[in-house]
């Protein structure tokens, strides 16, 4: 059941989104070659903890830590590690916060040190995907909208997208109807509404769309260990638009990026 948030709601969602955005840009500044996973997930716990909130993840279906960090051919679900980073990885940190009984959920892929033009071309068009389908989720189209703006556009470049993971309503629950697929036709699905708060994440390979789960029964990966981009927003559905209510910004204030994040008219 798809539960429609009031304004108050949306605005709750919104502290506890910009709290994890926070978070993220507390770790921009910390993810350099030999740094540990583990490392950046002990200091995302003690910073959700000191500004009040809950580490949304941790414990959830029985994970065991607070970030979800994805290396290289990890898509998405990796689980913090002593193993250092090295020059040229990439690692996704997708990390939740309960905050005033909402949940915020964001993500983000970060390079490490400097990588090569195929990864850096293939995290900009994962993240040019998530403003395509953010432009696409508005009052009177549907689900399969969304998702075909992130497919057409990340496809156009050759890139897999994948199909075993989604994007997911958002509120009280970290995970809510509707799913949220990144690939889709046209005038499909769920009819989007004022109201609805979406977590939309585009998980996108840089080969095959294929993937596996690892024995630790979590870690998702690439089906052919090519590296894989995966960028996420919280978004509401207010007077007919989409309104992101997270922020790539902390993020970039803290590498230093001249950029801010596109602003969906």
């Amino acid at each position: 059941m798809i539960v429609l948030k009031t304004n108050e709601e949306i605005e709750r969602i919104r502290t506890s989104a910009l709290m994890v955005s926070k978070t993220l840009g507390m770790l921009a500044t910390e993810i350099s070659p030999g740094v540990t996973s583990i490392h950046l997930d002990n200091l995302a716990e003690a910073f959700i903890r000191d500004h009040g909130g809950i580490p949304g993840f941790l414990g959830m279906y029985g994970f065991p830590n607070t970030l979800c960090t994805s290396i290289n051919n990890e898509v998405v679900h990796g689980i913090p590690s002593n193993k250092p980073l090295k020059e040229g990885d990439v690692i996704s940190i997708d990390c939740g916060v309960l905050y005033d009984e909402f949940y915020g959920d964001h993500a983000y892929t970060f390079a490490v040190g400097e990588v090569s033009n195929d990864i850096k071309e293939l995290l900009d068009v994962t993240k040019e995907s998530l403003y395509k389908g953010i432009s696409a989720m508005r009052r009177g189209n549907r689900i399969g909208d969304i998702g075909n703006a992130i497919q057409r556009h990340c496809e156009n470049k050759g890139y897999g997208v994948v199909r075993e993971l989604v994007g997911h309503g958002l509120g009280k629950k970290l995970h809510e109807d509707p799913q949220v697929p990144n690939y889709g036709k046209r005038g499909s699905g769920k009819l989007l509404q004022d109201g609805m708060v979406l977590a939309i994440e585009p998980m996108v390979n840089l080969g095959t769309h294929r993937v596996r789960q690892l024995k630790d029964g979590w870690s998702i990966v690439t089906g052919d260990e090519k590296v894989s981009a995966h960028f996420e927003h919280d978004v509401a559905i207010i007077d007919g638009r989409p309104e992101i209510l997270s922020t790539f910004d902390f993020i970039y204030d803290a590498l230093g990026v001249i950029k801010k994040d596109i602003v969906i008219k």
